[in-house]
């Protein structure tokens, strides 16, 4: 079994799918196919089941799969190891964000790396915390930028900076007059929010039930995949949304949203690495051109939305 083999199974794991996959590692779908078949004729085990055109992971696949990735990452650490005996002149670094930090936060931050080490190649995959987190356990990512809670033994965490949870409505919403809302208004009211997995969307589900309000009573009328999505269900509708102040900023300023009358607690970016696996020099110098985040920590602040006056 080699390096190479290990690499396209996951490829075609993880998409199900032999173009895709092939168009991913820069080679011609029967070479891959090839290359299946050939493993799986090594080993005598069916990888995958092929139905039709399509392809899907068989049983024997599933149970193969973590131990590839696992293998493949240490064997990447390894070769890291052996590059970096040079220097920093060359060498790759792997980053998954979060979308709100990938979007917002970190650019400037790998634009600064890249100045400081051209020779470094970054690359930056996006995906929810949720997704963030998987791809720094399995290895597929040095190091991870996340906004939501993190429960993982195997991860070190660090925060990096701090956010600022808002709730936006439309220009004619009837919370856009700013008035501070009860939460029979906050349980009543419809809203369209980032998809199960999202730290934005666990962070605000978590400071409702801290006021009594479970997450299940929520009117969610839409569940959409990205922060963009969201900033224009809001714009286009009668629905609250909720997202980063960042995101929010500039059609708060042009008068495209409203920022409704409820304090949400702020919350901290997480850079997050694996404990076991080897840190590279590249991971290492990334984290020393972090600015440090102010002294207050948002993370003590109030964990509820702001209490109504009466």
């Amino acid at each position: 079994m080699t390096l190479d083999q290990l690499r396209i199974f996951i490829a075609v794991a993880d998409r199900e799918h032999l173009t895709g996959a092939a168009e991913a590692l820069n080679m011609t779908p029967s070479a891959v196919s090839h290359a299946i078949r050939a493993l799986e004729e090594r080993h005598g085990a069916e990888l995958f089941h092929r139905v039709g055109r399509r392809i899907e992971l068989a049983e024997a696949g599933r149970v193969f799969l973590p131990a590839a990735k696992a293998t493949l990452a240490q064997a990447q650490s390894a070769e890291l190891a052996l590059a970096e005996l040079g220097g920093m002149k060359r060498g790759r670094l792997a980053v998954h964000a979060s979308q709100t930090i990938a979007s917002y936060w970190v650019p400037e931050l790998l634009v600064r790396f890249h100045d400081a080490y051209p020779g470094v190649y970054v690359s930056l995959a996006v995906g929810n915390t949720t997704e963030a987190v998987r791809a720094v356990v399995e290895g597929s990512a040095d190091v991870g930028f996340v906004e939501g809670d993190v429960d993982e033994p195997v991860l070190a965490m660090k925060s990096v900076a701090s956010d600022q949870l808002i709730v936006v409505v439309s220009p004619d919403h009837h919370w856009a007059d700013g008035r501070l809302l009860k939460p029979d208004d906050l349980r009543h009211g419809r809203w369209v929010m980032r998809e199960q997995g999202s730290g934005t969307r666990a962070l605000f589900e978590d400071a409702l039930e801290a006021i009594g309000i479970p997450r299940q009573e929520l009117d969610v009328s839409l569940s959409l995949p990205s922060n963009e999505a969201v900033r224009a269900a809001v714009q286009a509708g009668k629905l609250a949304g909720v997202m980063s102040e960042m995101v929010a900023a500039n059609d708060l300023e042009a008068g495209r949203l409203a920022r409704a009358g409820i304090d949400l607690p702020a919350r901290m970016f997480w850079m997050l690495w694996h404990k076991e696996r080897y840190r590279t020099k590249a991971a290492r110098a990334l984290e020393a051109l972090i600015p440090k985040p102010s002294r207050e920590n948002p993370a003590q602040r109030s964990k509820t939305p702001r209490a109504p006056r009466h």
